[in-house]
């Protein structure tokens, strides 16, 4: 089954209005998927590699392929009729577009090269899309805030040695494999469920200092050996949420980019709530996975801010329950 005929199917069993807009949107992001893969491919040989000079809003330093793919995403989403406006990680406010205004037009948030540090090492990328709705869509109105549970799809890709598509619309997680030669997504992962209980997690140790006490603890307690509870975990870690994540779909275990705790009174995040956080959250959840901050639901924190923060730990339930013990204790 190709990606297309899968959104058919969905289409026809969901009840919402944006419906016909989620298929052409998914569609349209799978048709720029394509077009990245193959980009990323010969990004070297078209000297794309390295910066491209300055930050973006949340202070990254921008490469020319977050540029190129800012672009060609914003284009692709303009031609769908179906995206009333993009929240993208390179622009500092929402991109309005007319084309796609009305009841049924759709929000969409969106990290177009996800992990771009790893391009020069020709390490794992991704995108990570999310779609509300867009109420009319009013650039000083609240269309695209609000809690991860207005979402009504999410997705990733991942380019690695294939290039995957995983998206929900609400019923369920599926997989899709690109056929190089064509570009076309096919169904490879139908209705994923990710294991009860991991023995992976991925995290970035280097901040252990910053973390929240209740992390360092549960940390050391994956890396004690321990036969009956099946520790030590193994650690992966890539520097690429799309990458880690599909593992721990897969696999099992957990993803956490905890939040930093220098500061108790205001604990700050790393990675973005609207086109990061919440879709990873509804996605795992979507496959009977959890996905919590440590104290709370992921798709319960309420964005205020195009590019709030968030922290996030992802992944198996029983693990992500027993984060949040240790945050409790």
């Amino acid at each position: 089954m190709t990606l297309d005929e899968h959104l058919a199917r969905q289409q026809a069993t969901l009840a919402s209005d944006q419906a016909r807009g989620m298929a052409l949107v998914v569609s349209r992001i799978g048709s720029v998927a394509a077009v990245i893969a193959q980009e990323l491919a010969h990004a070297a040989l078209r000297v794309q590699l390295g910066y491209a000079g300055g930050t973006n809003l949340t202070g990254d330093q921008v490469k020319k392929l977050d540029v190129w793919g800012h672009e060609i995403m914003t284009a692709a989403l303009r031609k769908s009729g179906a995206c009333a406006a993009l929240v993208s990680e390179e622009a500092p406010e929402p991109i309005e577009m007319p084309e796609g205004k009305g009841s049924t037009g759709l929000v969409v948030a969106c990290d177009p090269v996800d992990g771009s540090s790893n391009l020069d090492v020709n390490g794992t990328v991704g995108t990570i899309f999310s779609l509300r709705p867009s109420r009319g869509w009013d650039p000083a109105g609240p269309a695209a805030l609000g809690p991860g549970t207005e979402q009504i799809a999410a997705g990733y890709v991942m380019y690695g040695p294939a290039t995957t598509l995983v998206y929900t619309a609400g019923s369920g997680t599926h997989g899709f494999t690109m056929d190089r030669a064509t570009g076309e997504f096919f169904l490879t992962h139908p209705d994923i469920r990710i294991p009860q209980k991991g023995k992976v997690y991925g995290i970035n140790e280097g901040n252990i200092s910053t973390w929240h006490p209740g992390q360092r603890a549960f940390v050391e307690y994956l890396r004690t050996p321990d036969k009956a509870t099946g520790r030590p975990y193994s650690l992966r870690y890539s520097g690429a949420m799309v990458a880690d994540v599909h593992r721990t779909l897969l696999d099992g275990g957990l993803f956490m980019y905890p939040a930093d705790m220098r500061d108790p009174a205001k604990p700050k995040g790393k990675l973005r709530l609207l086109y990061e956080v919440a879709p990873m959250g509804m996605i795992v959840e979507q496959a009977g996975g959890r996905a919590s901050t440590g104290t709370e639901r992921v798709l319960d924190v309420t964005a205020t801010e195009y590019h709030q923060r968030a922290a996030i730990i992802v992944g198996s339930p029983d693990d992500v329950a027993l984060a949040e013990e240790f945050y409790r204790r």
